[in-house]
């Protein structure tokens, strides 16, 4: 149907593509540091506009090399200064940066590499093994860019093996970067956890930007030009949760930290280079926490702390507020989503909450941001109310969520435009969502749902405890019921019944587990999550078994 052209506004259509959030950064905070712990163990730091001359430099590189627009590059590697370079010379010229992540399996390497026809890849001197274990297999590949520096480069089996400053040492820092349509694609992640082979989610340049626009807003991540931040969470997850993007467009400073994710290391940086915001998943807090704790230091520079990818415990809230002054933003959302959905952040209404209440109001993954809209609905399709009790499956929509995987014919969509995230969620009146469980997790024992999210935060506050986690498994009477399995703090050992005397007044009483279990360690996922389908598998048994002994 024909618009009427009173209809149609009167403005530029220039598109957003990432190239201009770099030259805006190199021309408008072109002082601010970009600080790197590198892989060679040093401290690297330079400037925007010091970063936008090396990235044309590369980009340049890249073009002599043949690489076309729409082309796939693949990179594997850490936070660091030259992976941040590829970021934007990958995508400026139009190809699309491929982040491939180190600890998914060998075979989901084979397969992902090869499903998204990487021509080249990029690749840190930690992870050169890997690749040369498995690059017979890689049947797209044309070679392997080492980002190391001369001096430190290893003796390696890779084919046509590329050393990063060599590449880029002659090229030209000047370049007029392509202007693409920003419905280009510009990034490629692969979900994990996933059964089945891992799914491609191919990001727009608009789409990148419209997230990074929404996650630097105050009610989000709060990013600004005075900001420092430290994102531990890999660039290899989600593309660090969008950091890359937010950070430059609003002239951040950045801290990466290359491999150095133990305490020790996040400790050091931290008082050397004074971030103000933090963010990275639970696994990574709790060990800096405890290197906290055994040095006796605080983090006076930080604010705010951001977790995602996995629920955040009380404890751990209570710990980074009450020992650091440090303020948890609990946050939600997913590959599929950029990855940016909900942020709990810190509104005048805490404020006002004693802090008891504020703590329970921060466990809850907090409210979307502007351009995502959140829905509950039953197994019927039929919407639940936000009452902060009824929960079911969370749906979700907006302009950086994912319409279809790569490559697939079929939308990943639900009939009415809405896409599943797979997790069982609540809504409250004020707005605020929790997840319950993952859909394929939540416990259902006598025909009622129990969250294995839930007893895992509450058994983590023993102070014996440095791990939980709680699966279902048969039961004779009740189909399914909840066990805890725990890894126990350095020099302790576990109490079952301690454990159990200490949830008694946190849980519903048909909540409590069956029976705790102590054990040295418990498998994650290549995102650092519980992989509860491998103990499920191990344990279905173990209550039946114990009832016929």
């Amino acid at each position: 149907m024909k618009r009427n052209p009173l209809m149609i506004g009167n403005m530029m259509s220039n598109g957003l593509i990432l190239s201009d959030i770099l030259e805006y950064a190199a021309v408008y905070h072109k002082n601010t540091e970009i600080v790197t712990l590198r892989v060679e163990g040093d401290i690297h730091r330079y400037t925007y506009a010091d970063a936008a001359k090396r990235t044309k430099k590369l980009a340049n590189a890249l073009k002599d090399l043949g690489v076309q627009q729409g082309d796939r590059i693949g990179t594997l590697a850490w936070n660091t200064y030259r992976h941040y370079e590829a970021y934007y010379a990958i995508s400026g010229l139009g190809a699309i940066t491929h982040t491939i992540n180190p600890r998914l399996f060998p075979e989901q390497i084979i397969y992902i590499v090869n499903h998204a026809q990487d021509q080249y890849i990029f690749v840190d001197k930690t992870f050169v093994p890997l690749l040369e274990a498995v690059q017979d297999k890689l049947t797209s590949v044309k070679g392997y860019i080492l980002m190391i520096d001369k001096d430190q480069l290893p003796e390696t089996k890779l084919k046509n093996a590329i050393y990063y400053e060599d590449l880029i040492d002659k090229q030209s820092d000047e370049l007029q970067w392509p202007l693409l349509a920003d419905d280009s694609a510009t990034a490629l992640c692969y979900t994990s956890g996933t059964t089945g082979n891992p799914k491609g989610v191919l990001y727009s340049h608009r789409s990148t930007i419209l997230h990074a626009y929404a996650s630097a807003q105050s009610e989000a991540l709060n990013i600004n030009s005075r900001s420092t931040i430290l994102p531990v969470v890999p660039m290899f997850h989600v593309c660090a949760w969008g950091v890359p993007y937010s950070a430059t467009l609003a002239g951040a400073k950045i801290i990466f930290p290359g491999a150095g994710m133990d305490g020790e290391s996040l400790t050091k940086l931290i008082q050397t280079e004074k971030p103000d915001l933090l963010l990275g998943v639970p696994t990574i807090w709790l060990g800096l926490l405890t290197h906290l704790d055994k040095v006796n230091e605080k983090m006076d520079s930080v604010e705010s702390v951001v977790i995602g990818g996995a629920a955040a415990p009380i404890s751990m809230i209570q710990a980074f507020q009450e020992k650091h002054d440090a303020f948890v933003i609990h946050a939600w959302g997913m590959t599929e989503m950029s990855p940016l959905g909900t942020a709990c952040t810190k509104t005048r209404a805490m404020d006002e909450m004693p802090l008891e209440d504020r703590y329970k109001k921060q466990l809850k993954q907090g409210r979307p941001v502007f351009g995502v809209q959140l829905k509950i609905v039953d197994d019927e399709n039929k919407e639940l109310p936000h009452d902060g009790a009824a929960f079911g499956r969370l749906l979700v929509k907006g302009p950086w969520v994912v319409d279809r995987y790569y490559l697939a014919e079929e939308t990943a969509l639900e009939d009415d435009g809405w896409f599943d995230t797979g997790d069982v969620a609540t809504l409250d009146p004020d707005g605020y969502m929790q997840i319950v469980d993952r859909k394929k997790d939540v416990i259902k024992s006598g025909g009622e749902w129990i969250s294995s999210i839930d007893l895992e935060n509450v058994a983590v506050g023993h102070p014996d405890v440095q791990e939980a986690c709680v699966i279902g498994v048969a039961h004779e009477k009740w189909d399914e019921r909840p066990i805890l399995l725990v890894i126990p703090k350095e020099g302790k050992t576990i109490d079952g019944d301690s454990i159990l005397n200490f949830m008694t007044d946190k849980i519903a009483k048909w909540w409590m587990p069956d029976v705790v279990i102590s054990v040295t360690e418990l498998p994650h996922t290549a995102t650092g999550k519980l992989l509860k389908r491998k103990l499920r598998e191990e344990y279905k048994n173990y209550l039946l078994n114990l009832e016929k002994a």
